[in-house]
C-alpha cells in the first residue's frame, strides 16, 4: 500500500544503504520499510554483485520496486561469479572502503537531478559503510547509522584500541583468552574469549582491527545511531554508549517486532525481499504437519563454514537425539566440496528430518508453532528473531560478534545453552534433548518468552521505548529539525 499522497517536492527522501552481506541487508530492509510506512520516498542501494545475486535468487522483476520504493546499485569492484560462494569478508571490506564513495556520491547527484523523485533529504547507512558520512556532510543532510549487531558488541569494539595500547591484544597464545577484562563500562565477568574473535593474532587480524577502529571512530560524526536492540535487554550498555560514543543512540528493536506491527506482509512493500539464495517455502508446509514445539530448526547463517568432520558430528548428533529437525544446508556451508550427507544418515532420519539446500523464510519458520528450539550460529539477527518468536537457542558461534552473543544469550539473558567449541555428536545429542525436553530447556523457554513480552512492550505505540525512539529519529533527526 502506498502512503497517502504528498507532492514530490515536499516528500522526504531517504537513501538506505546496507553493508553488502545478508545479515546486514535484512535489518536495513526492515528500517527502509518502516520509513516508507511513515511517508518517505525510499531509495534502497545494493552493490552490483548483490543486485545480480538477488535477481537470480528471486526472479528478474524482484527489484522493480514500487513508485515510492526504488532500488539502485553502485559498483563494488568485486568480480562476478555464478557460484553461490561464501563472501570473502576481507575483499568485501577492501572494496567498500576503497571503491564505493565516489559512485555513491554520483548516485546522489543523479537522484537529486531527477524530476520524478524528491530531493534526497537524508541517508540511512549501515555503520560499516561509513563513507556515507562524507557524502552526507557534502550535501549537508543528516545521516543515521544502523548498527546491526548488539549494543554489547559495539562497546567491546570501542575498546579494542585500549586493548592494543595495553598490549593485551593481539593474543598470540590462546591460553590468554581466559584473561578477564574488568575496566569496560557496564561489562561484568567478561573475558577475552567473549570478545568478537578479532583479538587473536591471524594473518587478517591487523586489517580487521583497522576496519573496526575506522568504523567506530567515524560513528561520532553521524547525526544519530540506531541499534537493533531494546532498552530492557541492554539498558546499562546503551547508557554507557551514550556517554562515551554518541548522545543520540536509539535502540529501535527488535526490528522483526516493529516490522510485524506496522507492515502488512501481503502488501507490495511487505512482499519485498532481498535474499541472496533462492528461497523455498516447502518447509512451512512440512511444519504444518508437526506437533507444537516438536521440531528443532538448524541454520548456521549465511557466512559460517563447517569442516566435513563438524558436519558429520552435527548430523549424527541430530540423528541420535531422536528429535524431528529442519536443517538448512546452504551451498558453500561446508569447506571444500563435501556437503553431501551420508546415505545412512539420510535413511535413518528420513521420517523425521527435512533438509533444505537453499534458503528458507527464517522469520516465518522460527515463529511457526512447531518449532521448539533453534540450533544457531548466534548471529544477532537470529538472536532477535528468537526473542521475537520466544524460541530457545542452542548456541554454536562461528566468528566475530557471534561469540559475544553466545556469552550473553547463555550466561546473562538465559535464553540459550551452548554446545562448546569442539563439536561432538554425543554433546549435540544431549543439548538437543535438553533444549527440547529437559528441565533446563523448559526454564530457558520460560525466560525467552518473558523477553518476547518485553520486546513486544518496547515496540508498542504510543509509549514503547523502541517505538518512541524510532519516532524520534524520524521526526527530529531525519527531518533535520533538531
Amino acid at each position: 500500500m502506498e502512503p497517502h499522497a504528498v507532492s514530490t517536492s515536499q516528500k522526504r527522501h531517504a537513501v538506505c544503504i546496507p553493508y553488502p552481506a545478508q545479515g546486514h541487508i535484512n535489518p536495513m530492509l526492515k528500517v527502509a520499510k518502516l520509513l516508507h510506512s511513515r511517508g518517505f520516498h525510499v531509495t534502497f542501494v545494493n552493490t552490483d554483485y548483490n543486485h545480480r545475486r538477488i535477481l537470480r535468487s528471486r526472479g528478474p522483476h524482484a527489484l522493480d520496486g514500487l513508485p515510492s520504493f526504488r532500488f539502485e546499485t553502485i559498483p563494488d569492484g568485486l568480480p562476478w561469479t555464478d557460484v553461490d560462494e561464501k563472501q570473502d569478508m576481507i575483499k568485501l571490506i577492501d572494496s567498500t572502503i576503497n571503491n564505493c564513495l565516489s559512485p555513491f556520491k554520483d548516485l546522489l547527484i543523479r537522484l537529486n537531478s531527477g524530476s520524478d523523485v524528491p530531493p534526497v533529504s537524508c541517508i540511512v547507512s549501515d555503520a560499516s559503510m561509513s563513507f556515507t558520512i562524507d557524502a552526507a556532510e557534502e550535501l549537508q543532510i543528516p545521516v543515521v547509522l544502523l548498527w546491526t549487531n548488539s549494543a554489547t558488541a559495539l562497546i567491546l569494539y570501542l575498546h579494542y584500541q585500549k586493548l592494543i595500547e595495553k598490549e593485551i591484544i593481539p593474543v598470540k597464545d590462546s591460553s590468554h583468552l581466559e584473561t578477564e577484562i574488568d575496566w569496560i563500562p557496564s561489562m561484568k565477568n567478561i573475558r577475552l574469549n567473549d570478545f568478537p574473535d578479532f583479538v587473536l593474532e591471524t594473518d587478517h587480524q591487523p586489517l580487521m582491527l583497522n576496519f573496526i577502529k575506522h568504523v567506530t571512530g567515524r560513528c561520532k560524526r553521524a547525526s544519530a545511531i540506531v541499534i537493533n536492540t531494546f532498552d530492557d535487554l541492554e539498558r546499562d550498555v546503551i547508557s554507557s554508549l551514550r556517554s562515551i560514543l554518541h548522545p543520540r543512540i536509539y535502540p529501535v528493536g527488535p526490528l522483526p517486532v516493529l516490522e510485524n506491527r506496522e507492515i502488512d506482509r501481503e502488501s507490495g512493500i511487505g512482499k519485498l525481499g532481498l535474499n541472496l539464495w533462492e528461497e523455498e517455502t516447502e518447509s512451512l508446509d512440512w511444519l504444518d504437519t508437526k506437533a507444537k514445539n516438536a521440531v528443532l530448526y538448524v541454520n548456521f547463517g549465511s557466512l559460517t563454514v563447517l569442516s566435513r568432520e563438524q558436519l558429520l558430528e552435527f548430523a549424527w548428533g541430530l540423528a541420535g537425539s531422536g528429535k524431528e529437525f529442519l536443517w538448512v544446508v546452504r551451498s558453500g556451508m561446508v569447506d571444500g566440496d563435501a556437503s553431501i550427507l551420508p546415505a545412512d544418515f539420510l535413511s535413518e532420519t528420513a521420517n523425521r528430518g527435512m533438509l533444505i539446500t537453499g534458503w528458507c523464510p527464517q522469520e516465518k519458520v522460527i515463529s511457526h508453532p512447531a518449532i521448539g528450539g533453534f540450533l544457531t550460529h548466534c548471529g544477532w539477527n537470529s538472536t532477535m528473531e528468537c526473542v521475537f518468536s520466544g524460541v530457545p537457542m542452542i548456541c554454536w558461534p562461528f566468528f566475530a560478534d557471534q561469540l559475544t552473543n553466545r556469552k550473553f544469550c547463555c550466561d546473562e539473558w538465559e535464553m540459550g545453552i551452548e554446545i562448546g567449541e569442539e563439536v561432538k555428536r554425543e554433546k549435540v545429542e544431549a543439548v538437543v534433548r535438553e533444549i527440547m525436553d529437559g528441565e533446563k530447556g523448559s526454564r530457558i523457554r520460560e525466560k525467552v518468552v518473558k523477553w518476547r513480552c518485553m520486546a513486544e512492550e518496547a515496540s508498542a505505540p504510543p509509549s514503547g521505548s523502541s517505538y518512541v525512539n524510532f519516532e524520534t529519529v524520524v521526526n527530529k533527526v531525519l527531518n533535520g529539525h533538531d
